[in-house]
């Protein structure tokens, strides 16, 4: 079965994941790591007001999450110039902590920061284009700046840089340059690009079909957590795909995705418990299984589910 590629694009988690490098210990409260910082910061230190919105917007240091005060602090700091705090400020705005959501100004402060060079910034700026977040969707401009980002060795931009060309969006349309792009992600451990470059293998799409190479990044991606890495390793397991096929290990990732919400891999597991496949027959636990596939819209599973209901047994064909 073809399944569909995800390519997500997602605003980054967090400023602090953006910000690892700012320097702050782990362990040090604000007053140890920086007994000046405040007043430096009050007497319009750009970088020290930069340092003092971090802490509000992460919470360390002995200071509380407080994010009117972070985007305050942002504020001041991206006002003199700073391209960290305008892109802090630029996320407040679009995620709405400390500040009205409004994109407008999100784009305004992420295309001071991005063209200052800031990664974050132009990956943001990038993803508010191909969204058309306070701003009219344009492919090309997002390719831009995810263009940039990406040669500055961002991971999620290299992604989607892949996402694009696999697309044909905002370029034309190249499987092999989606997985020229999705490698350098995935060398990255960039969980959505190894699974992404596993789904290339796996299709021959870019590249020579290869089931092995397919299960290798399939692996390295749910091992990670990602539920659509985990449904497709379950899957080649299953069918014998790359691996010797093993109905329990099946079994076991189609559980970590199903567990995870994913429709499809609800889906399948309530057949392996329906056909004794990998686990010990057990109707209960294929209902279960299936009426969450179904409540998600499976409608194959709905009606798998009224032959169980009705018979104790489900005749269905096969999985894949």
């Amino acid at each position: 079965m073809r399944f569909l590629l995800i390519i997500a694009v997602f605003v980054v988690s967090a400023v602090m994941t953006v910000l690892a490098g700012s320097g702050l210990a782990e362990d040090a409260t604000l007053e140890r790591y920086s007994p000046d910082l405040v007043k430096k910061a009050q007497s319009g230190d750009a970088n020290a007001q930069f340092r003092l919105g971090h802490c509000y917007s992460c919470g360390k240091h002995g200071v509380a999450i407080d994010y009117k005060e972070a985007a305050k602090w942002f504020a001041k700091s991206a006002e003199q110039g700073n391209a960290a705090a305008q892109y802090g400020l630029g996320y407040c705005y679009a995620n709405g902590e400390g500040l009205a959501q409004d994109y407008k100004e999100a784009i305004k402060w992420y295309t001071k920061s991005a063209e200052q060079g800031d990664a974050d910034a132009q990956y943001n700026l990038g993803w508010c284009y191909d969204k058309a977040k306070g701003v009219t969707l344009d492919y090309k401009e997002a390719v831009k700046w995810w263009t940039k980002a990406a040669e500055q060795g961002h991971s999620m931009a290299q992604n989607n840089r892949g996402a694009g060309y696999y697309r044909g969006e905002g370029v034309t349309q190249d499987y092999k340059e989606a997985v020229k792009w999705y490698t350098k992600a995935a060398k990255q451990r960039n969980s959505l690009a190894q699974y992404n470059l596993g789904f290339c293998y796996y299709n021959g799409e870019g590249v020579a079909q290869d089931y092995e190479e397919a299960v290798e990044w399939f692996t390295k991606s749910a091992e990670q957590g990602f539920d659509a890495a985990q449904l497709m390793l379950g899957n080649c397991y299953y069918n014998g795909e790359g691996v010797t096929q093993d109905y329990e290990e099946a079994v076991e990732w189609f559980t970590k995705s199903a567990e995870q919400g994913l429709r499809e891999a609800q889906h399948r597991l309530g057949n392996c418990y329906n056909k004794g496949k990998g686990v010990t027959k057990d109707y209960r636990e294929a209902v279960k299984w299936l009426t969450k596939a179904a409540e998600q819209g499976d409608m194959t599973a709905k009606g798998e589910l009224q032959v169980i209901k009705k018979t104790g047994s489900n005749p269905g064909g096969p999985m894949n």
